[in-house]
């Protein structure tokens, strides 16, 4: 049985429903055309991004406050734990810096008192270094002074941790220096713990220095500091050369090796000290007194002419 207008009635049905799909696929794909064209989109999402931005920052108020609330405590805390620790350290370091200044002026009136003539008068100057060869045969380094500036054979070189070496040729704008690492050098030191007095040898590395010849009765360890003692004049004393890193017996068993790891810098640094021991002062004591002028003889008189002479 057929009914009139069905199949009518169906095709407007679908049209109604295909024809708004349709546009709505039309307009959605002009939309993402736009937006790849024109980027349309990110600008508005960037404009509703920063309209939402104080709702967002409101929001977020409270757990702001209170993780800067906890943050602020716990840095106080800390705040106050290191300020009471380096107060302590503080006054440790005062109370040793004041026994280290009693010391150093009882050793200089002992030394006063026995006529030394190591003080610590020392004549310091600034180099900048031009070229380092760490070649386990020559160790040596360029400076960018000379004799110009005051450059002389034999001053002693340091950087902040201790001794580099000395000057052995000087040019009038450049000076070469050999490395205390340098297997032709030698540097007299002394074990600051017990006073122990040896000689430092270079191995052509930079970690190692060698001591041989050490009694087997001599007090000495691993750890203990060396510095310059001051014999031959060359280097001034008290300066760090290393640190006791390994004790061996010689072939002998009669004395002890021992080897040390140097305290400067080697494989850093532009800039050295050139230090050298100032000449000791001798006009100290009351000024002597001047020589007394000594008369001034009368001038001999010439001779009267003879009366028959006249002229």
């Amino acid at each position: 049985m057929a009914f009139a207008g069905n199949s009518a009635s169906r095709l407007s049905d679908s049209a109604a429903t295909t024809l708004p799909m349709m546009a709505y696929l039309a307009l959605a794909i002009g939309l993402m055309v736009a937006d790849h064209r024109g980027q349309y989109g990110q600008q508005i999402r960037a404009r509703m991004a920063w309209l939402t931005e104080p709702m967002w920052w409101l929001a977020s108020a409270p757990s702001r406050a209170f993780t800067a609330s906890r943050e602020g405590l716990a840095l106080r805390g800390q705040m106050q734990e290191d300020n009471a620790r380096l107060r302590r350290e503080l006054e440790i370091s005062s109370a040793r810096l004041n026994r280290l200044n009693a010391v150093a002026e009882e050793n200089l009136r002992l030394r006063e008192l026995l006529g030394g003539t190591r003080g610590y008068r020392l004549n310091v100057q600034m180099a900048g270094v031009l070229d380092i060869d760490l070649d386990p045969y020559r160790q040596r380094l360029v400076l960018d002074a000379g004799s110009n500036t005051g450059v002389r054979v034999g001053q002693a070189l340091i950087d902040s941790g201790g001794v580099l070496g000395q000057v052995i040729e000087v040019g009038p704008r450049r000076s070469t220096a050999l490395l205390l690492t340098d297997p032709d050098h030698a540097v007299p030191v002394q074990v600051v713990r017990t006073g122990l007095r040896a000689i430092a040898y270079g191995m052509g590395r930079t970690d190692r220095l060698n001591l041989p010849n050490i009694p087997q009765s001599a007090d000495i360890r691993v750890g203990d500091l060396l510095v310059t003692s001051g014999i031959g004049g060359r280097f001034p004393a008290g300066f760090p050369v290393g640190t006791i890193a390994e004790l061996n017996p010689d072939a002998t068993r009669l004395f002890v090796v021992a080897q040390a790891q140097p305290a400067a810098h080697f494989e850093r640094g532009l800039e050295v000290l050139l230090v050298s021991n100032l000449p000791p002062v001798t006009d100290m004591g009351p000024p002597a007194p001047r020589p007394s002028p000594t008369p001034a003889t009368p001038a001999a008189q010439a001779p009267k002419p003879a009366p028959g002479n006249l002229p």
